[in-house]
């Protein structure tokens, strides 16, 4: 691997990893904020080149192309977690919206049967 695919792998592991930090602590806005720079970094690793060959253990290629594909798995597993999350949110606030069913009251007039309820949001994955 030439120094410029190098360099261009480890912009884009780079910007995995900060994607990835923003991720793991559910910073979604700020992650979106980073797709750009994700996008240059990989059509640059792309443009590189970067056909990773089979470099042996401990060059920088191998070091690189281990670290990238890590960083990628990485990627992969947070941003199916933020879809579970977003997935979650939207669902709480539509069941939170939702039109309650309506009722007669004392006098005879029609009437919500119920208050909303509280909303409650835990971002577990």
């Amino acid at each position: 691997m030439s120094p410029a695919q190098i360099d261009a792998a480890i912009r884009l592991a780079d910007a995995l990893a900060r994607e990835n930090e923003a991720l793991a602590a559910l910073d979604l806005p700020r992650a979106a904020g980073m797709l750009a720079d994700k996008q240059r970094a990989a059509d640059a690793f792309f443009a590189a080149q970067t056909l990773l060959p089979d470099s042996a253990p401990g060059t920088p290629a191998r070091e690189v192309a281990v670290r990238l594909g890590m960083l990628a798995e990485e990627n992969r597993r947070l941003l199916e977690r933020a879809i579970v999350v977003q997935e979650r949110v939207i669902g709480t606030l539509a069941h939170a919206v939702r039109p309650k069913a309506l009722g007669y009251g004392a006098r005879g007039g029609r009437t919500v049967a119920s208050r909303p309820g509280a909303i409650a949001l835990s971002a577990r994955a």
